[in-house]
C-alpha cells in the first residue's frame, strides 16, 4: 500500500512538472509569437506616417502583409515599382537602421510618383531608404544577391502591356523576373500582390485598360524566372469583386480581389 501511495505521488508530481513545462513552452512560443506580430504593428503605427497613407492601412493591411512575405528587421529589401513609396516607408521602420531599403521604378513610373516619392525622402527622413530609377531589364546588371527580399505590389500587370500615349515603354517581362531572381540571395523572398483578372483574361489588353492581372498567368511567369510558389495567402481576397472593372473606380480602390504570392528563390 505504502509502495503504490508513493509511486502514484511520483507519477502525480512527474505530470504536474510536465504541465508546467508545457505550459512554460507555450508562453514563450506566444510571447515570441507576439513580438514577431509587434514589430510589424510598430512599424505601421509609427507617429511619423502620414495621414493619407495610414487612411488607406484598413484596406492595404501593410503589417499583416510583410509578416506573411517574412520581412525582419535588418533585412535588405527591394521595393518593385515602388510608387509613391508607400510600402518603402513602412519597410524603413521595419527593418530599421541596420537594414535597407530600394525604392525602385523605371523612368516612367518615376517620373508620375516623383511628386510623392520626392517629399517622402526630403531631408533624409529615411536614411535606410534608396531611391533607384532605371530600366527593368538592367537589373541583370546589378550585384547578384544583395537584398534578402523584394516586393512587388500592385505592379506586375504592368509588365505585361506598352501605351506610347501615357509614355508606358515595353518592358521583357522575362529579363525583369530574371533579374530580380538575380539580385536576390538564395532562398530569398519574392512578394507579389495584385489586382486579380477573371482567369484567362488576355494580360496585355486588361493590364493597360483596367489594370489587372491573371494570376496563374503571374504564377507561371514567375516561376519561368527561377521562383518557387510556397505560399499564397485570401488576406485580401474579395469574393464581390467582379474582376473586369478598373481599380481606380471609387468603388474599387484598395477593395479588390487581390492574390497575395510568396515565392522564393
Amino acid at each position: 500500500m505504502k509502495k503504490t501511495t508513493i509511486l502514484s505521488s511520483m507519477i502525480l508530481a512527474l505530470g504536474v512538472t510536465f504541465s508546467a513545462n508545457a505550459a512554460h513552452h507555450e508562453a514563450s512560443e506566444d510571447k515570441a509569437k507576439h513580438h514577431v506580430t509587434s514589430i510589424y504593428q510598430d512599424a505601421v503605427a509609427n507617429p511619423a506616417r502620414s495621414e493619407k497613407d495610414r487612411s488607406v492601412d484598413d484596406r492595404r493591411k501593410p503589417g499583416s502583409v510583410l509578416e506573411f512575405f517574412e520581412i525582419k528587421p535588418s533585412m535588405k529589401v527591394f521595393d518593385v515599382f515602388a510608387g509613391g513609396g508607400y510600402y518603402s516607408e513602412i519597410l524603413s521602420y521595419l527593418v530599421g537602421p541596420e537594414g535597407g531599403v530600394t525604392l525602385y521604378n523605371n523612368a516612367p513610373w518615376d517620373a508620375f510618383v516623383n511628386k510623392a516619392v520626392t517629399p517622402r525622402l526630403a531631408d533624409n527622413r529615411l536614411p535606410n531608404v534608396t531611391r533607384l530609377v532605371a530600366t527593368p531589364e538592367s537589373l541583370l546588371e546589378q550585384d547578384a544577391a544583395q537584398y534578402d527580399a523584394a516586393i512587388f505590389i500592385l505592379g506586375m500587370h504592368d509588365i505585361y502591356y506598352a501605351d506610347p500615349d501615357t509614355g508606358w515603354v515595353a518592358i521583357d517581362k522575362d529579363a525583369f523576373l530574371r533579374g530580380i531572381h538575380h539580385i536576390l540571395k538564395e532562398g530569398g523572398v519574392l512578394g507579389i500582390i495584385d489586382a486579380n483578372a477573371l482567369p484567362g483574361a488576355d494580360n496585355e489588353v486588361i493590364g493597360k485598360s483596367v489594370h489587372r492581372v491573371d494570376p496563374q498567368a503571374v504564377i507561371d511567369d514567375v516561376k519561368k524566372a527561377g521562383f518557387t510558389l510556397v505560399e499564397e495567402s485570401d488576406l485580401l481576397r474579395n469574393p464581390e469583386d467582379d474582376r473586369v472593372s478598373s481599380v481606380f473606380s471609387p468603388e474599387n480602390r484598395y477593395n479588390t480581389d487581390r492574390s497575395i504570392l510568396k515565392f522564393k528563390k
